[in-house]
């Protein structure tokens, strides 16, 4: 006989009651989205009744959903995906440096005051890649795409030591935007960028380019070279078409579920408030 499961538990032992807390995922598709299974098994695995579950939400709803969701008393956060991270970062009520650097978030939490959010989408890009044994220190890069994973990516770059950022999207008032504010901050270390990937060691895509077959590559693949190493945060399909096409050219690589299991465990500490920086607890304390 197979063995039975008790009545409030899920296959996979995810505890499902009256007790339960949720956690939220919000995008626009969230078919794509591997939070519900991962992080939940996360949370359940260090003792938390808590379950993260997929919600479809258009832009023009996400902020009467952010109001509407402070009045369920049993949903202590969200994670954030496509294309919201921007949005929702004007819809908290604080955040941390990091998200308000970036202006974006990809994870909120309730607070007494409303939401506050943070950006763990650079800290899992670039740990996958370290993971895979490249370090960026001194490297070359160029990054497409700079929205709100992009943007966090960016900063996680520059931070890490990288020699040049090259900064490449279709929208170039965004583009100048963003590297206007991290050369401030970095001066001599941020540069605009295209297509043509010659000269680089690493190139990063940070679009959603590559979710859909008709996609065209962020980058001109004839340029890659063996040697490069190239990472995507596309999660669906698993090994996106540019993915594919730097293997098959040599490139070593970190595909979207690389980066997005890199940073499950922070995006599960944070909805259980085990990293609150010293902003959010003064916020606590209110």
């Amino acid at each position: 006989m197979q063995p039975q499961t008790a009545p409030d538990q899920t296959s996979t032992g995810i505890t499902v009651n009256g007790e339960t807390r949720l956690f939220p995922v919000l995008g626009d598709p969230v078919d794509q989205v591997r939070s519900p299974e991962v992080v939940s098994r996360i949370l359940a695995e260090r003792g938390s009744n808590a379950i993260v579950v997929p919600m479809h939400v258009k832009p023009a709803d996400l902020a009467s959903v952010f109001s509407a969701f402070l009045r369920i008393c049993n949903l202590g956060g969200m994670l954030i995906t496509v294309p919201h991270k921007q949005a929702s970062r004007d819809l908290c009520a604080d955040c941390s440096d990091r998200a308000r650097f970036v202006s974006s978030v990809n994870v909120v939490r309730r607070t007494a005051n409303g939401w506050y959010g943070d950006n763990t989408d650079g800290i899992g890009f670039l740990d996958a890649i370290a993971a895979k044994g490249f370090d960026v220190t001194r490297k070359r890069v160029l990054l497409a795409g700079l929205g709100g994973a992009g943007a966090a990516i960016a900063l996680e770059f520059l931070l890490r030591g990288v020699g040049l950022l090259a900064l490449h999207d279709i929208d170039t008032i965004r583009r100048d935007s963003l590297c206007d504010r991290l050369e401030a901050r970095f001066p001599g270390r941020v540069a605009t960028g295209g297509a043509d990937p010659r000269g680089f060691d690493l190139l990063a895509n940070a679009t959603p380019l590559g979710m859909r077959p008709d996609d065209p590559y962020p980058f001109d693949v004839e340029g890659f070279r063996s040697g490069q190493f190239v990472a995507c945060v596309v999660t669906k399909p698993e090994i996106s078409p540019l993915i594919l096409e730097a293997r098959r050219r040599g490139c070593d690589t970190v595909t979207g579920i690389d980066m997005f299991d890199a940073q499950a465990a922070r995006l599960a500490g944070f909805l259980e408030r085990r990293n609150l920086d010293e902003r959010e607890r003064q916020i606590m304390r209110l």
